[in-house]
């Protein structure tokens, strides 16, 4: 493999609706990473208490599963580009009253989280029915190459937006923070307006009544996961790469332990897993282009595995930070690939519930590894924390990849152009 063809594949950018939606997205990625910083600012300055601060990840994780399961049956019943418009116009309202308050002099701290609660609402209305996109404009030959640049548009985010935050509100105060934020929702929506109607491939009839009918489709959505070998799977690797093995409740602790406790250290523990992430994303060729991402999440998330288990047994503070940084290439790999499996084998009459599942999980499961972490350090040290998520995630990766043949012979094409869903668009060749 040459040096050009193991950098991130760019070619889905070359198509004109995907392009604009990466743009969309990337812009609209960092403005929400600026207003998450600027919540917590805002609710630190105001209260000096860690329990306001606390309960902002309260206000995201319930709406995006209950919102988020609901969002997928509708998203599977409707005009996904509508659902997603009305959504991110919802986002841009929310982003203005943020705005508004902040200039105001601010809320109190209830009311502030309700605020977050309600643009949270509105992001899991529509996050199912985004997901659904890439594999519309891209089909399944490019799917991983545009998963991959999607990824690295979120960690850039992550790792600009906070910093950026800080830099604006520290100079001009959070009202700016929250501006940037609402300003960054026209580009996804000029980005999401172009795009053709895009509707679930369905034949089955509704239920009488929308509640029912959304209850009973997401039953059925959930089923589906269950029963589906390849996507049970790719849920179980998920689960068990978060639930066992999530080391962000240990960082303070292993700052302490490994550099003393010293501030200007604890941050390079969250920069360097999400800049292994970023590497990996620009490197991101060399297993995308292979086709073969039920093998690659498989091998993604048992390095996780040995990486995190290595960073816990090492005394040394930056080898600590070296395997975290390979822990967080890995992890990309994983979930980059996971995404194209999960994707391709769904047909499109599920995509929206599967994809409800996946942010359910993607939310719940990250926060339930870290009290883990933490209930374990509690009781032990955090270097058994570190080592026995790892290796229960290897175990558990491990035995399934033994067990679920399908996973590790399972194929995509590669670079095969595919038809806009519905719209009669089809994808340039390359």
């Amino acid at each position: 493999m040459s040096v050009l063809t193991a950098l991130v594949d760019v070619r889905p950018l070359r198509d004109a609706p995907f392009r604009r939606l990466w743009l969309g997205t990337t812009g609209s990625q960092l403005g929400s990473q600026m207003t998450a910083t600027a919540v917590m600012l805002q609710l630190w300055d105001d209260t000096g208490s860690t329990a306001w601060t606390g309960a902002v990840g309260l206000a995201h994780v319930v709406p995006l599963v209950v919102v988020g399961l609901l969002a997928g049956s509708f998203a599977d019943r409707h005009d996904r580009r509508r659902i997603v418009l009305g959504a991110t116009v919802a986002q841009l309202v929310v982003s203005a009253a943020l705005v508004a308050q902040a200039v105001a002099g601010g809320l109190p701290p209830l009311a502030l989280l309700v605020l977050v609660a309600l643009q949270t609402t509105a992001a899991s209305a529509g996050g199912p029915a985004s997901r659904t996109f890439a594999p519309a404009l891209l089909g399944p030959g490019r799917l991983a190459a545009g998963f991959a640049l999607m990824g690295m548009s979120f960690q850039l985010a992550v790792l600009l937006g906070p910093a950026l935050a800080g830099l604006i509100a520290g100079v001009w105060g959070v009202a700016v923070c929250y501006l940037v934020d609402a300003v960054s929702f026209l580009g996804s929506l000029y980005a999401v307006w172009r795009l053709p109607a895009l509707r679930a491939e369905r034949t089955d009839t509704p239920t009488r009544g929308a509640w029912a009918t959304g209850i009973r489709d997401a039953v059925d959505g959930l089923r589906y996961v269950g029963t589906h070998q390849l996507v049970r799977a790719a849920f179980v690797v998920d689960l068990a790469a978060t639930v066992l093995a999530m080391p962000v409740s240990l960082f303070p602790a292993l700052n302490d332990e490994r550099f003393g406790g010293a501030p200007q250290t604890f941050g390079l523990f969250a920069a360097v897993l999400a800049g292994g992430g970023i590497v990996a994303n620009v490197l991101s060729g060399t297993f995308t282009r292979r086709g073969r991402p039920g093998a690659t999440m498989l091998v993604g998330a048992i390095c996780w595995g040995v990486f995190l288990a290595a960073a816990g047994a090492v005394q040394s503070g930056w080898a600590t930070l070296l395997f975290l940084a390979l822990a967080g290439a890995s992890d990309t790999v994983s979930v980059v690939s996971r995404g194209t499996l999960v994707q391709t084998v769904t047909p499109d009459a599920y995509r929206g519930r599967v994809a409800a599942a996946e942010l359910a999980v993607g939310a719940g499961g990250p926060d339930l590894g870290n009290l883990r972490g933490g209930l374990v350090a509690g009781m032990t040290s955090p270097t058994v924390a570190m080592v026995s998520g790892g290796v229960a995630c290897v175990a558990v990766v491990g035995a399934l990849a033994t067990r679920v043949r399908g996973l590790r012979r399972y194929r995509v094409p590669v670079d095969e152009p595919q038809p806009v869903a519905g719209s009669g668009v089809s994808t340039p060749s390359p």
